[in-house]
């Protein structure tokens, strides 16, 4: 009886050097990741984010602004896991050497839009020149301020300097500090609010007339990049999660939330 113990004693023993873990009955702690993210892929981001935290067990916590309120943030040192920003503003952070180098992934594109209120005229916006009329008839229009750094209001506030009516339509616009401008046009505040896509879709009450015609559109702006942000407190789930978000199994997600894949 006494040998068979000591026996009994020294496998117990021998799995748990083997198998470090294996006889602890606490469970494994689930990691935990935040992500500061543009506002503009919202929509596909928490779909895709729930469905990470189903299939892992890992706790995801997103925080979303402006574009440029979010570089911003990272800028002065906020934590965070995993950024998610147009192109040229992660760029800026692998710079500065907050982003490690080689973890970016391309996740979403958006395109910028019109949206009325639902049940009103449509505006023509099928060229550039029929836009620029339709934006001269208008009684009312609404966008980010671009002096918040949403990227779609720095954008539109180019494309009206391109059709050259700028000067004309400061008088009739309602500036919003982000992606509120299709609220607006729902409540039938403002007769054209000008978002990206994703933003709109989601607004009840508004109505997409459709993108910008392609020609004042910028794709490279627009592309949406997650990266890993360097001294990340759980790399490997941040990692995890980037892969996730931009594999071909996340494309029908994002393609149904008005963005394109990548």
């Amino acid at each position: 009886m006494g040998r068979r113990w000591v026996i009994a004693e020294a496998t117990i023993l021998a799995l748990a050097i083997a198998l470090p873990g294996a006889l602890d009955p606490r469970p494994v702690r689930a990691a935990e990741v935040t992500v500061l993210s543009a506002v503009a892929v919202k929509s596909a981001l928490d779909d895709l984010v729930g469905k990470f935290e189903q299939t892992t067990g890992n706790k995801i916590t997103v925080s979303y602004g402006t574009a440029g309120d979010v570089l911003k943030r990272l800028q002065a040192g906020e934590s965070a896991g995993v950024a998610i920003l147009p192109k040229p503003r992660l760029d800026e952070l692998v710079q500065q050497g907050k982003v490690a180098p080689g973890s970016t992934r391309d996740f979403a594109t958006g395109e910028v839009g019109l949206a009325v209120r639902a049940g009103t005229s449509r505006p023509d916006i099928s060229s550039p020149e029929a836009l620029k009329r339709s934006l001269l008839a208008a009684k009312s229009i609404s966008y980010a301020d671009p002096a918040k750094g949403g990227a779609s209001g720095v954008h539109f506030a180019r494309v009206l300097e391109q059709l050259g009516v700028a000067d004309q339509m400061k008088p009739k616009t309602k500036l919003v500090p982000g992606p509120e401008a299709p609220d607006l046009a729902s409540r039938g505040e403002v007769e054209i609010a000008v978002a990206m896509v994703p933003e709109i879709l989601t607004v009840r009450g508004a109505e997409l007339v459709g993108p910008l015609p392609q020609e004042l559109q910028n794709k490279p702006s627009f592309t949406h990049v997650a990266g890993l942000m360097a001294g990340s407190a759980q790399p490997e789930a941040a990692k995890s999660l980037i892969r996730f978000i931009s594999s071909p199994e996340a494309d029908a997600v994002i393609k149904s939330k008005g963005l394109q894949p990548g």
